[in-house]
């Protein structure tokens, strides 16, 4: 019987990075214009995914954030988020080099690729259920181009629901919660809050619970 991995939603219905001018979302098209007017000097465009093609971990978001990567065109690159994701990539081993907040800061990742289940900054920052299912297939192929994908970190509990219907299973098979893991055939789902800034100043989360999941995922690939 094939593993779940096997079989995320028609993974060859898309390439894993979707084109520079993604046509596919009339509001997100209409965003990215208008940002195109205001940020002229932004990237604007969907957000490529980052880090090493031959990862063993995918950090997952949701979206990206206006004055984040829709205006760096580096995941988690320009904004609070940023901060502590890559600190915390950096302080076990997943990246190497220096986070400034730019995409030509050197930063490289180690046996770990960031992207988001949204590839193109939403208007309030919050995809719509359709936006989420139209972009999904690019998530699908991106999971299937990992060739030894061994850990998923879902920030959010969108990004967890994103990333089972991507893998084929439903939103139910792996529980919410931060910290929560699931085995889910080949790949271990490990939930965390979002580390946005808000999470972080209402004390929803902290600097600790965020590298404890990280700590985590480094357990679970040195085993």
């Amino acid at each position: 019987m094939s593993s779940p991995r096997s079989r995320p939603a028609d993974p060859m219905a898309r390439p894993p990075e979707p084109p520079r001018d993604c046509p596919l979302c009339p509001r997100l098209v209409a965003y990215r214009d208008a940002n195109r007017r205001e940020l002229p000097e932004g990237f604007n465009g969907p957000a490529p995914s980052f880090g090493d093609p031959g990862a063993r971990l995918l950090v997952l978001g949701l979206a990206p954030g206006r004055m984040g990567a829709n205006r760096t065109g580096r995941p988690f690159t320009g904004d609070y988020a940023g901060v502590l994701l890559y600190e915390t990539l950096l302080r076990y081993g997943f990246a190497r080099g220096v986070y400034a907040a730019r995409p030509d800061d050197g930063l490289e990742l180690v046996d770990c690729m960031v992207s988001n289940a949204v590839r193109c900054a939403p208007p309030g920052n919050r995809p719509t259920p359709q936006e989420e299912a139209t972009c999904r297939p690019f998530l699908a192929a991106r999971l299937a181009a990992l060739p030894n994908l061994r850990a998923v970190v879902a920030l959010g509990d969108l990004s967890r629901r994103n990333v089972l219907r991507a893998l084929g299973r439903k939103p139910g098979d792996a529980g919410p919660g931060h910290g929560v893991e699931t085995d889910l055939g080949a790949v271990r789902l490990f939930n965390s809050y979002h580390c946005s800034r808000l999470n972080t100043n209402t004390g929803r989360l902290t600097p600790e619970m965020f590298q404890a999941v990280f700590a985590s995922v480094r357990r679970h690939l040195d085993s």
